[in-house]
């Protein structure tokens, strides 16, 4: 016996045809078609407004045709205070089935995110793994052929970004993954038999081709995977997989960072790689890819029952409308963007040529900047050599800093929804800079060594609170689908220019500024706190009423039947009479009747 009453059965008519769905079935419609098929961070809190929108737009419409029926059937509709009580109950009546809805999670869904997930940690790996590794391996190795080798990773990362979207196409999400996997052993192996650096510059070469490749695919492959509302916190997920990752590479480094253990190290690259050709079984394709290549996919619909664990085809041909419906709706947003820009050949020169975005490119770019320049690799990088001399054993502080990153991204996560964009970024630089300030003149003498670790421990906290993640976030809330693609990837391979620069460099800053090497991240700080006060825009999301109006005026072309949320003004109306006034409907408009 069911617990709860199901809801009416309801059918809207659009240009495209009758659509039968629930009110329920409604509101998840418009989450995939006004969500991105990304899992990325930042994300819940436009999931929720979204929700509450569509809430109050389910009970608007609901009450507008229970007022008619009223009259129609009795003469009389319902006075002020009745609607506004019926709003409000209506409204919270949807919103909980659509937060109900939200909380599903199936067991082939959790193998999808941990496979995916451990990428991501692999990823995390190669960022700290070169950290612990500088004193042991390769004795004798110069200032220079070291910082090349830990740069190189940054060399091989934007061409894995633009490798993997025509993997993406060619050969699938799952498919492309598993070429990735396969980067990463072969790296990997590569690393832990080198005989000398320049073999390890090769090497980390590949390995920032799989990791280029992993940061695109993975938000792509699960974002198609997750149901919308659960896009943001799977994306926080992989977030935290990769911090975790350079967490554990500190780790592993007390019993194998040593003249005898060290290849064991980054021989654990390809056991990490090997892991999702293991669990390939589990590894489910894209249904999103699968149907965009082919709408009567039988293998979409069966991978879409197993990850949402469906029982009935009624429940899997809804879903697939879901999937059908916002790839269209997607494609012709984005195509209508492409239109407006013209020629992708010349997208990046009008990008730069248009005016009127001049503020909104100017800042993505210094966001980009500020999130490498501030210095932060610096010490994933090198706080293994920055910590000589401060420490007893410097291997304890790089430790210590992975730690308090993982704790700090947590934070992150619970005031990024909070918080508007800007007003974290301020936070974010101003407290690096202040941290930084502390690391100089802890180093100078003028405060205890100890200082000098809590200062750069609060460097690195709030770094997570605002240049950490928001970089990844912010682009694609500045710009419209005009010039989304074209800012992102610009953005994109930027931020990987400013990571290869910190990985060379840094080495030289330590040696010859010594005490004062933290002071250009301290300029460039300061010049990101009054750029955010004084220029960059907020771009915190869109209200529930904002989102309500523009629900409105998309669908004003749409006619909707029996919206009665709760099914009981209407249960004696007679739906297939409903259908067949629509389908009448449909065939006057194209001439039929």
């Amino acid at each position: 016996v069911e617990s709860k009453k199901k809801m009416a059965k309801s059918f809207m008519v659009t240009p495209d045809g009758v659509h039968d769905f629930t009110p329920l079935e409604m509101g998840r419609h418009e989450l995939y078609e006004e969500l991105p098929f990304m899992a990325v961070p930042g994300l819940q809190k436009k999931e929720h407004n979204m929700s509450i929108a569509f809430s109050s737009f389910a009970a608007f419409l609901d009450n507008k045709e229970t007022e008619e029926y009223l009259i129609k059937t009795t003469g009389k509709g319902m006075d002020s205070d009745e609607k506004e009580k019926r709003m409000s109950r209506m409204s919270m009546m949807m919103l909980d089935e659509l937060e109900e809805e939200a909380v599903g999670v199936t067991l082939p869904l959790v193998f999808a995110v941990a496979i995916a997930s451990l990428l991501s940690f692999n990823v995390g790996y190669n960022i700290g793994i070169m950290n612990p590794a500088e004193s042991v391996a390769y004795p004798g190795h110069s200032t220079f052929m070291w910082s090349i080798a830990v740069s190189a990773f940054c060399v091989g990362g934007p061409f894995g970004a633009g490798l993997a979207g025509k993997w993406a196409d060619d050969k699938g999400r799952r498919g492309a993954l598993l070429l990735t996997s396969w980067l990463f052993i072969i790296g990997g192996l590569a690393q832990t038999v080198a005989p000398n650096l320049y073999i390890v510059v090769l090497a980390r070469t590949l390995i920032g081709v799989a990791s280029g490749c992993t940061t695109t695919l993975v938000p792509i492959y699960l974002g198609e995977l997750a149901p919308p509302n659960l896009r943001g916190v799977i994306g926080t997920m992989t977030q935290f997989a990769l911090v975790i990752g350079i967490f554990f590479a500190d780790v592993v480094a007390f019993p194998l960072a040593n003249e005898s253990k060290w290849r064991y190290m980054f021989l654990l690259i390809s056991v990490m790689g090997i892991c999702p050709l293991v669990m390939k079984p589990f590894f489910l394709e894209s249904p999103r890819w699968l149907l965009r290549r082919n709408p009567n996919s039988e293998e979409a619909r069966f991978t879409i029952k197993k990850l949402r664990g469906f029982t009935y085809d009624d429940q899997v041909e809804t879903e697939v409308e879901h999937y059908v419906g916002a790839e269209k709706s997607q494609t012709l947003k984005s195509e209508d963007g492409d239109m407006a820009k013209g020629s992708p050949k010349n997208a990046t020169a009008e990008l730069f040529a248009d005016k009127s975005v001049r503020l909104l490119l100017i800042s993505s770019l210094v966001i980009q900047v500020s999130a490498q320049w501030s210095g932060i690799n610096a010490v994933f990088f090198y706080s293994s050599m920055f910590f000589e001399g401060v420490i007893e054993n410097p291997l304890v502080g790089t430790t210590l800093m992975g730690g308090i990153n993982v704790l700090a991204t947590y934070v992150a996560v619970l005031l990024m929804d909070k918080c508007g964009r800007r007003t974290l970024l301020m936070w974010s630089s101003a407290g690096m800079f202040m941290s930084c300030i502390m690391v100089v003149l802890s180093l100078l003498g003028y405060f205890s060594k100890t200082v000098s670790i809590v200062a750069v421990a609060s460097y690195v906290s709030f770094f997570e609170l605002g240049l950490g993640p928001i970089p990844a976030l912010i682009v694609a809330e500045l710009f419209d689908a005009k010039y989304v693609t074209t800012a992102m990837s610009i953005s994109s391979q930027l931020n990987w220019v400013c990571n290869f620069c910190i990985g060379l460099f840094f080495p030289y800053m330590n040696k010859y500024l010594g005490a004062y090497s933290f002071g250009p991240f301290a300029v460039v700080l300061l010049l990101t706190f009054v750029y955010a006060w004084i220029w960059l825009p907020e771009t915190q999301g869109t209200t529930p009423e904002e989102l309500q109006a523009e629900l409105i005026r998309k669908n004003a072309g749409v006619t909707y039947h029996n919206m009665d949320i709760e099914g009981s003004a209407t249960q004696g109306r007679q739906t297939d009479q409903n259908w067949a006034e629509a389908l009448l409907s449909l065939e006057k408009e194209d001439g039929i009747a």
